[in-house]
């Protein structure tokens, strides 16, 4: 195979400097934490947060306006010499799911630090804040980044960031889950790096725009794209690479648990997507999809079984979690595409993104709602929550409408990307599919509803706060999870904005 045979040039947009801004914002906050000292570093935090919101805001609509991807080269040097971000519909949808989920968490943890006065300015508040932001920065920088090799350095950002946050209380058991999820984590890095190298050497390149425009097909892109994806694969806890997972986000603070879940393992799944949709031959993605879908069903059906025997609330969670991230590799088949239907195009691609994006939500909804009844009761042990909604209604009213949309129940978000699976496998003949939906959406009935029983019920004695919560600390998983349900109002079909920038430009190839 030749070294380099298309040639693709990023042109960049007016307003592609907006890409930078959301990269670099949270890496100038953490500077600002660490040259003004911790007294500064929730402000700071805040202020950048609600700042990443405006931009994230400002790449949507500057999307919806054009219609067209937004692009910026560093220092105008073009690929492969040179570093292009871009942002097409599906990379700003994560960049705006990604700030909104970042700031709830962020004023989730405000509200819990003043329940307690001296953690404010503390080591481990402090801690919170610096990797909260190196999270955000780091994801941003995955969700915009066009380069295989920085996309590393962004996903190395991202583990080094997180694993922190698994052990911010310096028990022994989160240390051991955080030492647990950053083995599993390094040993996916070393799979990925092995694979990018492997590709670059077979290609000359790792922009991924010119490797759309390319002929990939060959012996060594089929098996460095398997070490990737098999290395993102263990960051994302897709079974059976999930062992790290559960115990490192339920030992986690509710807001740290809330970003593990929702956003950090979003990020691996986004780049296998990118891999099998814009890299991969025609015959290995096939083959891929195939066994990705196989381990998202057994995913979905496994760590459900496990989901409804857990007896603590954030391990419910988390094992939900992994059953949950199931739904998004299935995808894979029912999105093939055909010659003249590409990907994109399909009510599957919508489908999946819609997933991705309501899971998101939900989930740290729930971790959020579970911080709460953590906070006013000490513990998260299900068979001594009964009577909870009673006392923490908001806190309940969040977990049930984030369960709405794991469930799969209108008009939540989790229903419309459910139902175009479901409509989906059907259509495109996958029997085996669309029975393993139903089943994991009855499967996550029986979890939900086992705790919304619980919040319902009434208790032996009363339940007693031990510290008052503050109804700003509850509203910030019920915005989520209220947002989590207006995703249900996107029509039942291929979703426009979710397309942009995604057409496939005629290749020019080296004479």
């Amino acid at each position: 195979m030749t070294a380099l045979a298309a040639v693709s040039v990023h042109v960049p947009t007016p307003d592609g400097f907006l890409l930078v801004l959301a990269v670099i914002l949270p890496v100038c906050a953490v500077l600002a934490i660490l040259a003004l000292g911790p007294r500064f570093a929730e402000r700071i935090a805040m202020v950048a947060l609600a700042a990443g919101l405006a931009i994230a805001a400002a790449i949507v609509t500057t999307l919806l306006l054009n219609g067209r991807a937004l692009s910026y080269v560093v220092g105008g040097w073009q690929p492969p010499l040179g570093i292009a971000m871009r942002a097409d519909g599906l990379s700003a949808a994560m960049l705006a799911m990604t700030a909104l989920v970042a700031a709830a968490a962020g004023h989730f943890a405000r509200a819990q630090d003043a329940l307690e006065p001296g953690r404010q300015g503390g080591r481990s508040a402090t801690t919170f804040w610096v990797m909260l932001l190196a999270v955000w920065s780091g994801l941003n920088a995955v969700f915009v980044g066009e380069d295989l090799f920085n996309l590393y350095v962004a996903l190395e950002l991202l583990t080094f960031a997180a694993v922190p946050m698994v052990c911010l209380d310096g028990r022994a058991e989160t240390v051991a889950a955080a030492l647990r999820y950053l083995m599993f984590a390094l040993l996916g890095s070393l799979f990925y790096l092995l694979g990018t190298g492997l590709l670059y050497g077979s290609l000359g390149t790792l922009d991924l725009l010119t490797l759309s425009r390319m002929d990939t097909r060959g012996e060594a892109v089929s098996v460095a794209l398997a070490l990737m994806i098999m290395g993102l694969l263990a960051k994302a806890a897709l079974f059976p690479f999930h062992l790290w997972l559960p115990p490192a986000h339920a030992g986690a603070p509710a807001p740290a648990s809330a970003i593990l879940s929702a956003l950090v393992i979003k990020a691996p799944v986004f780049l296998i997507l990118r891999l099998i949709l814009d890299v991969a031959p025609s015959g290995a993605a096939a083959l891929a999809g195939q066994a990705l879908a196989v381990l998202g069903a057994a995913s979905i059906l496994f760590c459900s079984v496990i989901a409804l025997r857990q007896a603590r609330l954030k391990l419910l969670i988390a094992y939900s979690t992994v059953a949950q991230i199931g739904y998004l590799f299935i995808v894979f088949p029912l999105a093939a595409g055909s010659e003249t239907v590409p990907a994109w195009s399909t009510i599957a691609w919508t489908g999946g993104a819609l997933q991705l994006v309501s899971h998101a939500l939900a989930k740290a909804a729930m971790f959020l709602a579970a911080g709460v009844i953590i906070e006013a009761f000490g513990h998260d042990r299900i068979a001594e929550l009964g009577g909870f909604g009673r006392v923490l209604p908001v806190s309940a009213a969040a977990f049930g409408l984030a369960g709405l949309s794991l469930v799969g129940i209108p008009p939540s978000g989790g229903f419309v990307a459910k139902c175009l699976l479901l409509t989906a496998a059907v259509v495109n003949g996958h029997p085996w599919l669309a029975a393993t939906i139903l089943a994991g959406g009855l499967m996550a009935g029986g979890y939900v509803f086992r705790i919304i029983n619980q919040a319902l019920a009434r208790p032996e004695r009363p339940l007693v706060t031990r510290v008052a919560i503050p109804r700003r600390m509850e509203m910030a998983a019920l915005v989520l999870a209220v947002v989590a349900v207006l995703l249900g109002f996107v029509p039942l079909q291929p979703f426009t904005f979710l397309q942009i920038g995604r057409a496939v430009q005629p290749m020019t190839v080296l004479p």
